[in-house]
């Protein structure tokens, strides 16, 4: 380790990181060691570089904004092994597929998601809700003023990214909030006035799929 990494600020970032619970932001560590900024995450860089040459088990992780200690994405074989054995609870698989549309999909409306998922999702985005990992956003223009919804900070740590645009480019797999809703009106009214919309065109396309 360098003598810049050895230094008293980088052993008290390192205390600081090990007993936190969520990610430190960069600014609240800057001001615990009495740093700029920029020095502390060139500190941690610094770190993080080291426990690499050094072959240790571990990283410095900037995740949903701020850094935390988390296990070497390498020994990613060892870490499922040790979690296998503790049976933590899991989300269900109606849960998970509400969570990955309102991910990519964000800001969304309960009749967004039902349109996307073909089923009511009332009750699975109550239940994310309660877990903390989607929370209300704001409101949707029109008669309504539907709820609309995304992700929080919390599934950010969970998932290990920083932000969302670290997530897998799986977007283009779903409609887009606009053909939701031209789904979801031809769900509820079987035609449009006009042209045949995109949510039409989708539909048909699946039932000649089956023919």
């Amino acid at each position: 380790m360098s003598e810049f990494v050895a230094k008293e600020e980088a052993r008290a970032i390192e205390a600081v990181l090990m007993v936190a619970t969520d990610p430190v932001e960069p600014s609240l560590l800057a001001e615990l060691v009495e740093m700029p900024v920029a020095a502390v995450e060139q500190l941690i860089d610094d770190l993080d570089t080291s426990y690499r040459t050094e072959g240790h088990g571990f990283r410095i992780a900037k995740v949903a904004g701020g850094y935390r200690f988390q296990s070497d994405p390498q020994m990613i074989s060892f870490v499922e092994r040790f979690a296998s054995t503790r049976n933590p609870p899991r989300l269900s698989a109606p849960a998970l597929e509400t969570l990955a549309v309102v991910a990519y999909k964000q800001p969304v409306s309960k009749a967004q998601i039902a349109a996307v998922r073909g089923v009511n999702s009332d009750g699975v985005v109550r239940a994310l809700c309660q877990h903390g990992y989607i929370e209300p956003v704001g409101r949707a223009r029109g008669p309504g003023q539907a709820v609309l919804y995304g992700t929080t900070k919390l599934f950010l740590e969970h998932l290990g990214i920083n932000d969302l645009s670290d997530l897998p480019p799986l977007a283009e797999l779903l409609p887009s909030s606009k053909d939701a809703e031209e789904i979801e009106s031809f769900v509820k009214h079987g035609s449009t006035k006009g042209q045949p919309s995109v949510g039409r065109s989708i539909v048909d396309a699946a039932v000649d799929d089956d023919q």
